[in-house]
């Protein structure tokens, strides 16, 4: 278990936030050369994702700058993940810790993920499991499902803190109720094994569907698993708490 969960780490993505879809494009453009930080912010994540505007990148990074630089923290994180996957600018891992450490410390919960990912890898900073620990419990905190994941992970693994898979298992829960499709299936996996939790593969099946209906390859790869070891009324079990399940908020 612990081998897949290392994996399913190292596959883990920053994150981003959406631009404001409630106003048109020019109605953006016209605030954000006015100066306006949020309109800036907005151009460049419509910049980035193609929404209204043909694609690019490069673009998408002028304006974030423009943002970051008055001190608007998800700029500064979009600025970090710019750096971090060299998507518009050249790979600088350094420049990308320097933008999420401005969005952090401002408490940008995506900016905090992305810094703990930055010290778990140690990239751009000397890899630092118990700081990469503390930026993932911040951003945890705040509600943040994939940081959850990505604390729980550590808990499981004992990395930056002494292994508990009681703990890791509450982490997991917290980002799996909120339909994080990895800590979904991660879930499935310490109830299939009794891992922190008590054994419950029904409750294991369960969480395996979810993730798989989300497209999780290792879930639907689990699903046939459990289907093969699981009895025709715990089956039915898992599937009916799946159809009940319905995501919480944070």
């Amino acid at each position: 278990m612990k081998t897949c969960l290392i994996a399913l780490f190292l596959l883990l993505a920053v994150g981003c936030k959406p631009a404001d879809a409630g106003k048109s494009f020019q109605e953006i453009k016209i605030k954000a050369e006015k100066g306006d930080a949020e309109a800036q912010s907005n151009l460049g994540a419509m910049y980035q994702a193609g929404d209204g505007v043909p694609k690019d990148e490069a673009e998408a990074v002028k304006w974030f700058r423009k943002a970051a630089d008055q001190g608007n923290a998800d700029a500064q994180n979009q600025l970090g993940i710019a750096y971090d996957k060299g998507r518009g600018v050249p790979k600088d891992e350094a420049e990308a810790v320097k933008w999420y450490r401005k969005a952090a410390d401002q408490g940008d919960d995506l900016a905090q993920n992305g810094l703990g990912l930055s010290y778990a890898k140690g990239r751009g900073v000397p890899k630092d499991e118990a700081e990469a620990v503390k930026w993932y419990r911040k951003a945890a905190d705040q509600g943040y499902a994939r940081a959850q994941f990505n604390l729980g992970i550590m808990y499981a693994t004992g990395r930056g803190v002494p292994e508990d898979e009681a703990e890791a298992a509450e982490w997991f829960r917290k980002a799996a109720d909120q339909g994080d499709a990895a800590a979904q299936f991660t879930l499935g996996l310490s109830y299939a094994n009794g891992r922190g939790v008590p054994k419950d593969e029904a409750e294991g099946y369960k969480w395996y569907l979810l993730a798989g209906a989300q497209g999780q390859e290792e879930a639907k790869r689990h699903i046939s698993i459990i289907e093969g070891k699981i009895t025709p009324a715990q089956r039915a079990e898992g599937q009916r708490r799946a159809r009940e399940w319905k995501p919480r908020k944070p």
